[in-house]
């Protein structure tokens, strides 16, 4: 027998819906302003780093798509108690990561691509987890994109040189990651 939920089929009509509307002006009702200037500022990075619009665009739309679905997830209870404890333990991952981003770029010369490295790719691997039954194949390749476009060792040296030509936008990223962990955001 087959079974029917409107509740389920609201939330992927949500999923669709959303993903399919991740421009600039529609996500300003899901993200606040200063993740909102963060994106702007990877976007920048990411078009600086690889001369392609197109590219960076689709790294910022997947991420800001990704955060939208897990969001509707989030909103609709659908993880279980075991998800949830992989939800704290990738916030808690993402704290770190922020707060080492921002401690990288306040003390000059003590990036270590390696360590940021890892701590995305952990954060990758957690989100990877989370999701694993909620979202479609597709989905869990925009977060690899993300993540591996995002640790690329060579983008973060040249995102940390102190004196080269991202350094005013890992300024206002830092800045940006600064007030969301006192915000208690992340």
């Amino acid at each position: 027998m087959e079974t029917f939920s409107s509740k389920d089929m609201a939330m992927r009509a949500q999923k669709k819906i959303l993903s399919s509307m991740a421009t600039k002006s529609s996500v300003q009702m899901f993200i606040d302003d200063t993740t909102s200037e963060i994106l702007d500022e990877l976007y920048r990075v990411s078009k600086e780093y690889s001369g392609n619009k197109s590219e960076a665009q689709k790294v910022v739309k997947d991420l800001i798509k990704i955060a939208v679905k897990i969001g509707v997830l989030f909103r609709n209870n659908r993880f279980t108690p075991e998800e949830l404890a992989i939800a704290q333990e990738f916030k808690r991952k993402l704290h770190t990561g922020a707060m080492t981003a921002i401690s990288f770029y306040e003390v000059d010369f003590t990036f270590d691509h390696a360590v940021m490295t890892e701590l995305l790719n952990s954060c990758r691997d957690l989100l990877l987890k989370l999701v694993n039954t909620h979202l479609t194949p597709k989905s869990h390749g925009r977060i690899n994109h993300v993540f591996n476009h995002y640790s690329d060792p060579q983008l973060l040296s040249k995102l940390y040189e102190p004196s080269g030509a991202f350094r005013p936008h890992l300024t206002k990223i830092c800045k940006g990651l600064n007030k969301l962990v006192e915000d208690g955001t992340i």
